[in-house]
């Protein structure tokens, strides 16, 4: 597979990047390696404006027993619309359209910044996380070894805490976490999302149980408003899960907010995807 090219420097506002991946010509350049399901590397241009995107085509899914209706490219859309409604930009631009194998998604290739980023993710040989970091719990890292699995104390990881929260993500690993250019953060791969049962998976714990922050707050007060019947984004969510799947979204944001508090494990299973990374 050829070296992903690097972005140029982002001059597209968010609208115009919808309509490249919208209406642009599709070119696979590769599979990328290592996934459960089909991931093409592909550039895509349109009237003269050319990037590199992954497309995800709904033909490369594997079923999953407990995610029977719709699809994996649906959900990853999902996220991205309800992404966009917080304000908070954490999921790079992603569209639903047909391409070379059908249709799927497609959302913009996100390179990494020229610097070396912060370190967002570690494993600590003390029983305590120290100052700028937050425990998620110990691993095992072999020959009856643990060490404990901490992330950094970080406002970017914490507000993408408050959107799995949100969406219900079930697979929040340390390789969907995307440093890129300009101090921004990115998550990708949101296909096990927006179950009607609770299914929330991360690395991102560190903040189980405190108090949401008042900008949290604030953006799932007009999440709420905006996922009211006959709201646009409401709307349109409706085309992406199913009728339950919408109410359990809706139900998430308004026990955030009655909560106030990060949300806990459930205890009802593993709360840490595997592998984590």
């Amino acid at each position: 597979m050829p070296a992903p090219e690097r972005i140029p420097s982002r001059s597209l506002t968010d609208t115009e990047l919808l309509t490249l991946l919208t209406d642009g010509t599709l070119t696979v350049l590769g599979q990328v390696g290592g996934a459960s399901n089909a991931v093409l590397h592909c550039t895509i241009a349109y009237e003269g404006e050319e990037r590199t995107c992954a497309y995800k085509p709904v033909a490369g899914e594997q079923p999953l027993w407990d995610f029977p209706d719709g699809t994996l490219a649906q959900r990853e859309v999902a996220a991205y619309e309800i992404s966009r409604a917080t304000g908070w930009d954490l999921v790079p631009p992603t569209v639903l359209r047909e391409g070379p194998y059908g249709q799927g998604m497609c959302q913009l290739w996100i390179d990494g910044p020229a610097e070396d980023p912060p370190e967002l993710l570690a494993l600590v040989e003390d029983d305590e996380p120290g100052e700028g970091w937050k425990a998620v719990g110990y691993a095992d890292v072999g020959g009856g070894r643990t060490a404990l699995l901490v992330h950094a104390d970080d406002p970017r990881l914490r507000r993408l805490a408050v959107l799995d929260a949100v969406i219900n993500n079930g697979d929040r690993k340390g390789g969907h976490l995307l440093p890129a250019p300009g101090g921004l953060l990115y998550g990708i791969d949101h296909g096990v999302t927006f179950n009607a049962d609770d299914k929330l998976r991360t690395l991102l714990w560190g903040w189980a149980g405190e108090p949401l922050t008042e900008e949290a707050l604030r953006v799932l007060a007009l999440l709420a408003g905006e996922l009211a019947a006959g709201e646009p984004l409401a709307t349109r969510m409706a085309q992406l899960v199913t009728a339950a799947e919408l109410e359990a979204l809706r139900a998430r944001v308004a026990g955030l907010l009655d909560g106030r508090v990060h949300p806990k494990p459930s205890g009802q299973w593993p709360p840490i995807p595997w592998p984590p990374v």
